[in-house]
């Protein structure tokens, strides 16, 4: 990848505390598995963004290499890769992913909304 496209990423990372790059975004996911990391933010109620890797060539190839991971949902929270669709359902699971969100929620539980 190419020092512009990395630095792309960096800085879609470092300007948001919860960064989901996915296909699509959060209105309109358009892969089950970017839909079901969305769902699961959702239920948490923090501020996320997203970046739709389907409408970048560049930073959809460019985003595994970063991360070193070859799946797309991706998650960072606070710069930090948080992994795709199954290891973000299981840090739901079991409360870890509560605690990350309480962090950028500025408060210290974070819990589904009801």
């Amino acid at each position: 990848m190419d020092e512009t496209t990395r630095e792309r990423i960096k800085s879609l990372i470092d300007q948001n505390r919860v960064m989901l790059f996915m296909k699509g975004n959060k209105t309109f996911p358009q892969c089950g598995f970017s839909a079901a990391v969305v769902d699961v933010l959702r239920k948490y109620d923090v501020p996320f963004e997203t970046f739709n890797v389907l409408a970048d060539p560049t930073i959809r190839e460019g985003i595994k290499e970063f991360s070193n991971w070859p799946t797309i949902p991706q998650l960072y929270i606070d710069g930090e890769f948080i992994g795709g669709c199954d290891i973000v359902r299981e840090l739901d699971r079991t409360g870890e992913l509560a605690e990350r969100l309480a962090k950028v929620k500025g408060t210290n539980e974070a819990t589904p909304a009801s």
